[in-house]
């Protein structure tokens, strides 16, 4: 009997609990759809990217991870700046290179040999 009692009183809970949620609910429906979270502090457009940015970069969680988008388009960024700088390396390394080549070998004793010579 005790336990058939407790088990009324769990249904109508339960039964109150339902229909104050939905009398509740009001007029006002299901709760709008958030807008979705977008890559606050984005690499800066009008420098080069130094240490800093990256390291300061953050991408906002979403169910499985990060937004693809976000992370494509960084990474795409970063890429693109990386292979500009390796052909500036590459072009500064071989202009050096002619430079040494082109350079008589007198030219760069005589300036080391008074200093040498003290």
């Amino acid at each position: 009997m005790v336990m058939f009692l407790f088990l009324v009183l769990a249904l109508a809970v339960v039964v109150a609990a339902v229909t104050l949620a939905v009398i509740g609910g009001g007029e006002s429906g299901p709760l709008p759809d958030a807008a979705p979270e977008r890559l606050q502090d984005a690499l800066p457009p009008d420098r080069p990217v130094t240490r800093a940015d990256v390291e300061s970069l953050r991408f906002p969680p979403v169910v499985r991870g990060y937004r693809m988008a976000d992370v494509d388009d960084v990474l795409a960024r970063l890429g693109a700046e990386l292979a500009e700088r390796d052909a500036r390396i590459a072009d500064l390394e071989s202009a050096l290179a002619g430079a040494r080549a082109a350079a008589p070998a007198g030219a760069v004793e005589q300036h080391h040999g008074p200093e040498e010579q003290r």
